[in-house]
């Protein structure tokens, strides 16, 4: 009997531990951390053994394979151990995948995953295909291929769940963008990340589909210096033809194996140039699903924005609050700006991942009327941008931050959580920051 060792007791390690127990194989789960509840049930309930608070190393280098999460670098010792030994060590993604025939839609790149992830989602479902919501969003891809049956998975990747995928295949791969993010993770090395990024592509055939952003050099770049099969669907705002999606005259053309199509961009729910490209990949993946051209345009337009990225929280006193807790690098801030019609107060900090702040220095000095820096260490931020706004100013609290941001705010601006950063140094989460964000607006008076 296969012996398979999970490491990671979280959504991704208890599916992969199910799917392993489902197909027969001898599975153990261990988790240096505490299992959450919930998951500990589940072992339970499908008769998992487990630990946590520590790794046994015996064991886990007893393994035939090994599944692990995500979040545990291919550096962490034990890991090294165990590739050193030959133990084949895998993702849940790549486990899932030997055990199912569905057609597989995989969302990469540095920002928007999720919600075009989700508006991909929303669109084949919308449409009545029998689809399943994995990845970084959703359930557990091994945990519906162990527990459910859909013809086709819409899954977001990050970069830290491709990496150890090998014969997984994507029969429609998207990447949106490449920007620094991570590099700790890839020995500060751009080109590590990139070629990370990349994996998404690997094993296509010409029966399968590459979505990208022609405007990405990075991209770009990258697929000059590779060879692949697969069909190539690019998008941009540009008025060209010769693209699979592009912009003509206010609407969003689509334009696919012949079959074109336009909605204009003010029926579409999603609004920004950064969700107009958002919109023009879920839609070149619907089209390529077959779905009919008025499904796609009636879901484009009833689909709701994902939490945390761009959402409207209120208007008080003609100031707008939007919350856009997700962006967590500089890149994704760039695109939040870049939707601003009107001047703002934009919140930045949190833990600084080796940002270069240069990237939005236009936007800022054009848009930004003041900046609340919020975290820990707000000297980064103080180096790069005082002198180029009127004001810029420090809290280490969110009730804090709010605070100064109802008091700097005039009637007719907006102010703006969009912080460039992770979230680790005061808050548990980009969720729980966010979710302090709506509270404390939602209490101004």
């Amino acid at each position: 009997m296969k012996r398979l060792v999970v490491i990671g007791g979280g959504e991704s390690g208890v599916g992969a531990a199910v799917l392993g127990k489902v197909k027969g194989m001898d599975v153990w789960l261990t988790d240096m951390g505490q299992i959450a509840p919930r998951y500990k049930e589940i072992l339970n309930k499908w008769e998992i053994p487990w630990e946590e608070g520590h790794h046994t190393e015996e064991k886990v280098l007893g393994a035939d394979e090994i599944v692990k999460s995500p979040g545990v670098p291919l550096t962490a010792p034990l890991i090294v151990k165990a590739m050193g030994k030959g133990i084949p060590v895998i993702s849940e993604i790549e486990l899932a995948g030997r055990y199912t025939q569905a057609k597989m839609v995989c969302i990469t790149g540095s920002n928007g995953k999720t919600t075009t992830t989700l508006l991909t989602y929303h669109i084949l479902k919308e449409a009545g295909l029998n689809v399943g919501l994995a990845g970084n969003v959703g359930k557990s891809l091994a945990m519906q291929v162990a527990t459910e049956n859909h013809d086709v998975y819409v899954i977001e990747l990050s970069s830290f769940q491709l990496d150890n995928m090998y014969d997984f295949k994507a029969n429609i791969a998207v990447m949106l963008n490449i920007s620094p993010d991570h590099l700790d993770r890839y020995d500060h090395k751009m080109e590590n990340y990139v070629a990370a990024k990349f994996r998404i592509m690997q094993n296509q055939t010409s029966d399968d589909a590459f979505i990208y952003w022609q405007d990405d050099p990075i991209i770009s770049a990258q697929l000059k210096s590779m060879k692949s099969e697969a069909r190539m669907f690019p998008f941009s705002a540009t008025d060209d033809e010769e693209l699979s999606a592009y912009l003509h005259d206010g609407n969003m053309v689509i334009n696919v194996d012949g079959n074109s199509w336009a909605m204009p961009r003010e029926e579409m729910s999603l609004q920004g140039m950064h969700n107009l490209y958002n919109s023009m990949a879920a839609s070149i993946s619907a089209s390529l699903l077959d779905i009919k051209k008025e499904n796609i345009r009636k879901a484009l337009a009833s689909f709701e924005a994902v939490e945390h990225r761009l959402e409207y929280v209120r208007t008080l006193n003609g100031v707008r609050y939007i919350n856009d807790s997700k962006a967590t690098n500089v890149n994704s801030t760039w695109y939040a700006l870049e939707s601003m019609t009107d001047p703002v107060v934009l919140i930045l900090g949190g833990k600084d991942k080796g940002n270069d702040y240069s990237e939005i220095e236009e936007f800022v000095i054009n848009k930004v009327t003041a900046i609340v820096c919020l975290g820990v260490d707000n000297s980064k931020l103080h180096a790069f941008f005082d002198g180029k706004v009127p004001v810029v100013e420090d809290a280490r609290s969110m009730q804090e931050c709010v605070d100064k941001c109802h008091a700097l705010a005039k009637d007719g601006q907006t102010v703006l959580l969009s912080p460039c950063c992770a979230s680790f140094d005061l808050f548990k989460s980009y969720e729980d920051r966010g979710e302090q964000f709506k509270q404390c607006v939602n209490n101004l008076k």
